[in-house]
């Protein structure tokens, strides 16, 4: 496992007011995120100025970009790629707790540590903001606020939905849950597809679900024999959302 190089909080031979960290001339403007991000709350102007508290990285897959109990000394937020979220056990095993899309935030939480492991799933950018620097921006931005709060739901309730996941009966109730939600929050960031992408492994899925990776290909391969997915290469078609919306609600 790989850990991310520590981001510099300046640039060389730039002024602060100057400095673009990495970003495309018209810096937030050009991000492809922040319609659907935390960001959408902002004016141009104030766009502005987040632009000088932030630094575009490139996170090569398998990288750590924090790893649990560590100090939390940044905020993240996604741009591209997924983010595995886990948890490790005291028995050397882990959880995995979530998946963050583009648009997600990561680091917001009050307690200064870090209380998951975020890994790149596949090659994934992110936007990373000093947490100091990033919350005292916040403070003055009671819009902004708001939105984070909605955001903290929107957190809440994907917690909720891996609770009830977890809690499921049978494999084939877990991996509908799982492909359904998936939808949806794809949908949310603008992708509205029958083809739900899929960039975790097998092992991934079973470490979020609760299961064996024998329990979920084995699964997965049924579905596709009775026609309700179509495996395709990194991701999963669809084709008989009723039969999955059925089991999924079960």
């Amino acid at each position: 496992m790989t850990i991310a190089e520590p981001l510099q909080d300046s640039c060389a031979g730039a002024t602060r007011s100057d400095c673009r960290h990495g970003r495309a001339t018209n810096g937030c403007e050009d991000c492809k995120v922040r319609l659907f991000s935390v960001c959408a709350a902002l004016e141009p102007s104030e766009l502005e100025e987040l632009d000088r508290i932030s630094q575009a990285k490139q996170v090569p897959a398998r990288t750590t970009l924090f790893e649990q109990s560590a100090l939390a000394g940044s905020v993240f937020n996604v741009t591209e790629g997924v983010v595995r979220l886990y948890k490790s056990l005291l028995d050397g095993r882990r959880q995995i707790v979530g998946f963050a899309l583009p648009g997600d935030f990561l680091g917001l939480a009050l307690q200064d540590r870090y209380g998951v492991t975020a890994e790149a799933v596949n090659d994934v950018a992110v936007c990373r903001f000093v947490r100091s620097a990033f919350l005292a921006y916040v403070d003055g931005k009671p819009h902004l606020l708001r939105r984070l709060h909605e955001f903290a739901g929107h957190e809440l309730s994907l917690a909720q939905d891996q609770m009830l996941l977890l809690g499921r009966r049978s494999a084939e109730e877990k991996i509908a849950a799982f492909l359904l939600n998936m939808q949806t929050r794809y949908a949310r960031i603008g992708s509205v597809s029958v083809t739900v992408p899929l960039p975790m492994s097998r092992q991934d899925i079973a470490d979020y679900l609760g299961l064996t990776i024998e329990t979920v290909s084995r699964t997965l391969t049924r579905l596709a024999r009775e026609k309700v997915v179509l495996i395709v290469p990194d991701g999963v078609r669809l084709l008989d959302l009723e039969r999955l919306k059925l089991s999924g609600a079960s």
